[in-house]
Order: structure tokens, then sequence, then C-alpha cells
């Protein structure tokens, strides 16, 4: 999990260029302007209970997001620890609904029954490849299709090999979070007050990051003042 106050877990919305943050047990709503310095604070920080009435009586609701990925329409999963669920978010609006859990990631996702993964998992993205999501926790990754509800392929593997853009970074051992940009085939990591813009190759290892490995507070005014948010 994320150190106290700082970006636990993202996901693109289904609204062109916003994306959903959460910190702790709050979250903002940003206009990302990808690739810019431009981006807007449009709605938070707020309690997850509050933003979201459909998790109020749940442990997202008490504890927070600390892993989402967008699917299709205005669906995500969310996860907890070991628990996850998959919500209509319903954006703009107050008819958020929760459609399958919540429940033990194990019951969800069966193939993570005995792995790293079914315990928590620290990050996530949406590929642009079909219904291909890759899944993080730890130094490790793995790649699943929540379509057919299998992995990908069936090797837990280390981020350094399928990313070796990581390499002597921060995120080599692992991150907070991370999703996927409305630009085709880039995607945000986040660890601590870190962040970085790398672009990625479905199933290819030449993922590159743009520009560096960089301060999130100095290349997204809208966040600071936001992180690290104070319990």
């Amino acid at each position: 999990m994320a150190k106290t106050g700082y970006i636990n877990a993202a996901f693109r919305s289904s609204k062109n260029n916003e994306a959903y943050f959460f910190i702790n047990d709050q979250y903002v709503l940003l206009d990302y302007a990808p690739g810019t310095t431009n981006d807007k604070l449009l709605y938070g920080p707020t309690p997850v209970r509050e933003g979201f009435k459909s998790l109020n009586q749940t442990i997202f609701g008490s504890y927070g997001i600390d892993c989402s990925f967008d699917t299709d329409n205005n669906e995500a999963f969310i996860f907890y620890e070991n628990f996850c669920a998959l919500i209509d978010y319903a954006p703009h609006s107050n008819r958020d609904k929760i459609i399958s859990g919540p429940k033990k990631i194990a019951d969800m996702f069966p193939f993570f029954e005995g792995t790293v993964f079914e315990n928590g998992i620290d990050a996530a993205y949406r590929s642009t490849r079909g219904k291909e999501v890759y899944l993080f926790k730890g130094d490790q990754y793995a790649r699943i299709d929540y379509g057919t509800n299998s992995m990908v392929n069936k090797d837990i593997k280390k981020i350094t090999d399928g990313f070796p853009c990581f390499r002597n970074t921060i995120f080599e051992s692992g991150m907070d979070a991370a999703f996927a940009s409305h630009k085709t085939n880039e995607v945000y990591f986040f660890k601590d007050e870190y962040y970085a813009r790398v672009t990625v190759t479905p199933g290819a290892t030449d993922d590159y990051i743009m520009g560096d490995v960089r301060k999130t507070v100095d290349y997204w005014p809208s966040l600071r003042g936001v992180i690290p948010l104070e319990n």
C-alpha cells in the first residue's frame, strides 16, 4: 500500500481525459490533461463513502480503495487488501452501484488462488489489447483477461523482465497505482511522491519512460495541496 497521503489507486473514466485518484479513504476526480500540466481538479477531495453511495456500508467506504482498473462503459474493478468488487461508477451522477461483490480476490479471480495476488493487488491498468489488464504486486506482475476471467499467460513475472524501462528506478520493486491514459498505449505509474508516464506496447518489452521519473506535484498542479493528504 502507498505511504500515507499519496496516491493508492487510480482508474481512467469513460469521460475523455478524466480519471479518479484514491488517497487513503478519499478520492478526487481530475481532468488530467494528458501530456501537459493543464490538469484541473473537478471534484474532491471527498470520502469514498460519500462520493460513491453504493460503497457506504462496505470495506471500501470504510477504508478506501488501494487498487483499481477500468473495464467497459462506466464500470471498474476496485480492491482493498484481499477484497474486490465490480462497480458502475456512474460518472457525474449519484447513480453508482455495485455489480458484483464485495468478495475475496480469489473468489472473483480464481486463478489468483495460491499466488501473491490473492492477498492484495498494488496497482493495475487496462491494456489496449482486448480485455487485458496488467496487475502488479511487489516486484511482480501478471496479465489477465477480465472478459474470459483467465490469465493471459500462466507465468507471473518480475516487473523488470516485462518493463525493462523500470530497471534502476523506484518502480523496479513495485508501484502504488497506475492507470491507462486516454492517449493510446500511454500509462501513468505512481509510487510515493513520484510518477512516470510510460509508452507501452501490449505483449512486448520495448516500453519507455517519457521524460523521467518526476515528483507528482511538480507536474500535476491540481494535486498541490491534495497530496500528501493528512489524516
